[in-house]
């Protein structure tokens, strides 16, 4: 059975991007290398993600897509993604990628389904991870915590989820990255 994983970097103090909507800050943590880098070994798990409009719109404009959209497939392959907005966004040729807008759950039943079995990866932001946890959908979180505080910026996860709701599965120190994964109960 497929688990919906939110896995995501964030800063100690909480932050998924900066106050410009930015991952920078995250590439300048030193100290990493592949062998270090666990999301090769995730990504191999994962049958179908989704992103916000925001973090689309990053990782368009960051890695040039429009004018390089091999790229898309060099990182993330034939694998469905969906992106969630409620504004007309460029889609990346030969890209993989459907437009939604609205509730998660016939989203997750969509992905679920493209996904065959394998898991599911609700990229960012933190507020479309919270729609995921909120309808009872987001199995798991894995947060690769950086070296470096932003004090400002995307939440992580911008809602509270109580202590019922979250238990510790696993602790790993990677490089400079502590990886905290937590498994996520239903809703009261």
């Amino acid at each position: 059975m497929a688990t919906t994983q939110y896995y995501t970097a964030t800063s100690i103090d909480g932050f998924i991007a900066d106050a410009d909507n930015s991952l920078d800050w995250l590439f300048e943590v030193s100290g990493g290398d592949e062998a270090d880098n666990p999301f090769a070994g995730f990504f191999a798990g994962v049958g179908a993600f989704a992103m916000g409009a925001t973090t689309y719109e990053w990782v368009l404009a960051h890695e040039k897509l429009l004018d390089e959209p091999q790229k898309w497939a060099g990182y993330y392959g034939d694998v469905p993604s969906w992106v969630f907005t409620h504004r007309d966004l460029p889609p990346i040729p030969g890209a993989d990628i459907t437009f939604v807008r609205g509730d998660v759950r016939p989203v997750h039943a969509a992905m679920t389904a493209a996904a065959a079995g394998r898991n599911l990866w609700v990229v960012g932001g933190g507020e479309l991870a919270g729609a995921f946890a909120d309808a009872g959908l987001l199995d798991e979180i894995i947060l690769g915590v950086a070296p470096v505080t932003l004090g400002a910026g995307a939440a992580l996860l911008p809602r509270r989820l109580s202590s019922r709701r979250l238990s510790l599965t696993e602790v790993q120190r990677r490089g400079q990255f502590a990886y905290l994964t937590y498994a996520v109960g239903a809703p009261a």
